[in-house]
């Protein structure tokens, strides 16, 4: 759900050179490291959260699939823009068009000011985060150090670049730690961001969220707000300018080419609804921006996933960019597709 696994020796974001620095700083707190990155959540299910069902993963991906399908509808996407009422209808017959047939449990969320036009499917229906959760700590981090009246150290800038260009774990995790719930969840409320709901202890992947609440994030880096300054809108956008090819899919494609990408996805696996597969992203230049939000689960592989998002992402584009001449096309598969690095314990099972 992030970075390939592997960890760079030496360098300032691996597991080594975190923990050193972390136990040194919270031991002079009095707190213990292993009480923030290595939670008793590990041997605990939360709340709420189902465990392992029985029988086959093949069958439970099935019936599941099924459940959500049904509970969603006839694909029931609604755009809307009262200034452009033509294009909101073709946008909605198109998107329909592109996920039906598909296995993947689909919310999606579109919105462009330049035209007044929203779309949304299953907004509200929660999913587990798997890696997209980064741009909530990136932002928890930079609020953080607005409210702290400083700037972010050579250290945090290091993590943060990591945790979001690279999808790091390590890097998250250590993040996690150093800004702590209570600020996680105060940025949340800043943001109204009311229907996320931070993962158990150090598993930030299992956080909940919902296509609504992602693209209230998203707003934050793109407008104007009181959660967070220009310049930490500029920082962060600018990581997600520069996330690694390896992880560029998604909502890109399809964007014309003359506009910035800025983007973060998710992957994980569990024995329930199969993998999550997410993308998030927005799309500036031009003196405009968008922004596209799509959480999928059930889906029987991460190729699977990232398909249907694709296919969604594309007519979106096109419809939003009549002008546009040249496209970016899908991603090329690459090595670390299919291989998740963060390892959720069977107890916890995922939502």
């Amino acid at each position: 759900m992030g970075s390939n696994g592997a960890v760079k020796p030496g360098r300032p974001g691996s597991r080594a050179a975190t923990a050193t620095l972390l136990s040194a700083a919270l031991a002079a707190a009095g707190i213990g490291l292993a009480a923030l990155i290595t939670p008793a959540a590990a041997t605990v299910a939360a709340p709420g959260r189902a465990a392992r069902l029985g029988g086959t993963a093949a069958a439970r991906l099935a019936g599941t699939a099924a459940g959500r399908r049904a509970e969603a509808g006839s694909i029931a996407v609604s755009c809307d823009s009262a200034a452009h009422p033509k294009l909101a209808a073709r946008m909605a017959t198109d998107i329909r068009a592109a996920l039906r047939g598909r296995l993947s449990a689909v919310a999606l969320r579109v919105e462009d000011r330049s035209k007044q036009l929203t779309c949304s499917l299953n907004t509200r229906t929660h999913f587990d985060s798997a890696s997209v959760v980064k741009v909530i700590i990136l932002g928890t981090l930079l609020r953080m150090a607005e409210t702290q009246h400083r700037h972010l150290t050579n250290h945090e800038v290091a993590l943060a670049t990591e945790m979001i260009t690279e999808s790091d774990n390590d890097a998250a995790s250590a993040l996690w730690a150093e800004v702590g719930r209570g600020r996680l969840q105060y940025f949340l409320g800043r943001a109204k961001m009311t229907e996320t709901q931070l993962g158990p202890g150090g598993y930030w992947g299992l956080t909940l969220i919902t296509a609504h609440d992602e693209g209230l994030l998203l707003n934050l880096l793109m407008y104007p707000n009181a959660v967070l300054t220009p310049a930490s809108r500029a920082f962060a956008l600018s990581l997600m300018a520069r996330v690694i090819p390896s992880q560029r899919w998604g909502v890109p494609a399809g964007a014309p080419t003359d506009l910035t990408t800025h983007v973060k996805n998710g992957w994980l696996p569990l024995a329930t609804h199969g993998w999550r597969i997410h993308s998030i992203g927005c799309f500036t230049g031009h003196h405009r921006g968008y922004s596209i939000v799509v959480l999928t689960e059930d889906n029987p592989t991460m190729q699977y996933g990232i398909t249907t998002i694709e296919d969604a992402a594309r007519v979106i584009h096109r419809q939003l960019n009549p002008a546009g001449t040249t496209f970016l096309p899908p991603a090329r598969p690459a090595p670390s597709w299919g291989t998740p690095d963060e390892r959720i314990p069977a107890t916890l099972g995922g939502r």
